[in-house]
């Protein structure tokens, strides 16, 4: 059976999924200069061959994008899903020492969701846990915002969270909720190991219930002027310390 097709924008989400040999790419539409500046930029490989490519306006792309107001940089590809091993698997079948997951809880923001997938991969975290319910999983904004990374990181679309919490707590990973209410700030801990850094809503946090699963709770600690950072910046700051934290031990 076919799968259903959606569609991604913009120059860098679209070249990594041309790159990546998991992406199934149905459809490219294109401007002639983003031709030139897709084969200008990436001489040494032919990401248009064996596929469907129409050449398009700028306004045409506009028609095709609609009116979520995401900037298509002349470029937009219809792809498919990847085809995704499940939290389980992974976890079963990863021997690592040091693995980094990030969990997320009603968070459904594409811009926010797409900067962390970004941040996510910049900083070697190894897969990301969303509610499936919640997930925009075919947005535009969201595969933008992440600038190609979602070609580059695990997303387990779980539908429930806290189950997927009390699964991994029993395979020895350390579960850490970050909450403005925590008293102990993250960089005091030891990264090392097998670690859920577990994050809320942007309005609402983490839920009461959702934090009786988590061993430790820890928050970023910044001067008094701001009461709290976006959650797609807190988990930026997080990543960062936590790379660093783990490439110099």
């Amino acid at each position: 059976m076919k799968k259903t097709t959606f569609l991604i924008v913009g120059k860098h989400a679209v070249t990594e999924a041309l790159k990546n040999p998991l992406r199934k790419v149905e459809r490219v539409f294109l401007t002639e200069d983003a031709k030139k500046n897709l084969n200008r930029e990436n001489q040494s490989l032919n990401l248009l061959k064996n596929l469907n490519v129409f050449f398009k306006s700028r306004r045409e792309l506009d028609n095709l994008c609609g009116r979520d107001e995401t900037s298509h940089q002349g470029i937009v590809a219809e792809v498919e899903q990847i085809e995704e091993i499940t939290l389980k698997e992974f976890v079963l079948a990863n021997t690592n020492k040091n693995i980094n997951l990030i969990a997320l809880e009603e968070v459904s923001d594409p811009r926010n969701i797409g900067s962390i997938i970004r941040s996510a991969v910049a900083f070697n975290i190894d897969g990301i846990i969303v509610k499936e319910r919640s997930f925009p999983s075919k947005s535009k904004l969201l595969y933008k915002s992440a600038s190609g990374g979602t070609e580059h990181i695990k997303i387990f679309k779980v539908s429930n969270v806290n189950t997927s919490l009390k699964f991994l707590k029993s395979k020895n990973f350390w579960i850490s909720a970050f909450d403005v209410s925590a008293g102990k700030d993250f960089t005091s801990n030891n990264w090392m190991g097998k670690n859920v850094l577990l994050f809320g809503s942007e309005g609402f946090g983490l839920k009461s219930k959702t934090l009786t699963h988590s061993d430790f709770q820890f928050k970023v600690k910044m001067n008094s002027s701001i009461e709290s950072l976006n959650i797609s910046n807190t988990v930026s700051v997080v990543c960062h310390h936590i790379y660093q934290s783990i490439k110099t031990k």
